[in-house]
């Protein structure tokens, strides 16, 4: 199957990378009736809550930008396929300049560095927010956590560790490359951010993890997803956003969006519908 698909925003090349796919379960949705679940399924045309894990190359400028870098081999083989994606697109490793981490979860990450702990990715700055830095550096946060946090905060040091003098803190709003500037949407984790594309009279945002099952959240942004540290903080920021952009029409992606997973959104009822790119 073909792992990229590439739009042109302006004069920048952006390719969406599947890095993998997976089903989530009823459990995760913490607070959500599994009556209700299924009823969004069923109004979807789904059996199954299904989710992909993207990745996005973005050619701009003479730079080579990959934002985020999907999950190795953590997951098993149904993920792990960033290099094939970058194959497609005709791109090495090497070429890459500027690495973007919309915040530091295995499956946003992985993929940076191999599995002894070295970065993949070996002439390229890496860009996190201050605030993600600060909570996945800082130990006394994960003690007594549940095993999946702390191994997730030891993932999280060692990509930082792997990228340490290349590695640049980002304020909100800071520009990362000509162009591309970061965008703080709050809660999912303390530094989760995502980012605004403009060239040529063209824009693309990408959303980050404000969504993570498009069959349940779009149509109900009220339903929270267990994998947010503050779910009340990460509900406002996917209802303010998605409330943005059916707004202002703004071509959108992000990190759990089905392929090709270039969107609009419309408001629908008390949610909003997905409007795939033509």
């Amino acid at each position: 199957m073909a792992r990229t698909v590439t739009t042109l925003i302006g004069d920048a090349s952006v390719s969406i990378i599947t890095d993998g796919e997976k089903e989530f379960g009823p459990e995760v949705f913490a607070g959500t009736a599994p009556e209700h679940i299924a009823a969004l399924l069923q109004a979807a045309g789904a059996s199954t809550i299904k989710t992909n894990f993207n990745a996005v190359l973005i050619q701009h400028a003479g730079r080579v930008i990959l934002a985020d870098a999907g999950l190795r081999d953590l997951a098993g083989p149904e993920c792990g396929h960033l290099g094939e994606g970058l194959s497609e697109l005709g791109v090495t490793a090497d070429q890459v300049d500027t690495l973007l981490a919309t915040h530091l979860h295995p499956d946003h990450i992985a993929g940076m560095i191999t599995p002894d702990g070295a970065a993949v990715f070996a002439n390229a700055q890496l860009h996190v927010a201050q605030a993600e830095c600060e909570f996945w550096s800082e130990d006394t946060n994960f003690q007594g956590a549940a095993a999946g946090l702390a191994n997730n905060a030891k993932l999280a040091q060692a990509v930082l560790a792997a990228y340490g003098d290349r590695l640049v803190i980002l304020a909100d709003g800071a520009e990362v490359a000509p162009g591309l500037s970061g965008l703080a949407l709050p809660g999912h984790t303390p530094g989760h951010f995502g980012w605004r594309l403009d060239s040529g009279g063209a824009s693309l945002i990408n959303v980050g993890d404000i969504v993570h099952a498009p069959a349940l959240q779009m149509a109900d942004p009220e339903i929270a997803i267990s994998f947010d540290l503050d779910i009340p903080t990460a509900r406002d920021t996917r209802k303010r956003l998605l409330d943005m952009l059916a707004s202002d029409g703004t071509l959108f992606t992000g990190g759990h969006f089905l392929h090709p997973a270039f969107n609009r959104v419309a408001r629908k009822g008390q949610g909003y519908e997905l409007i795939a790119a033509g």
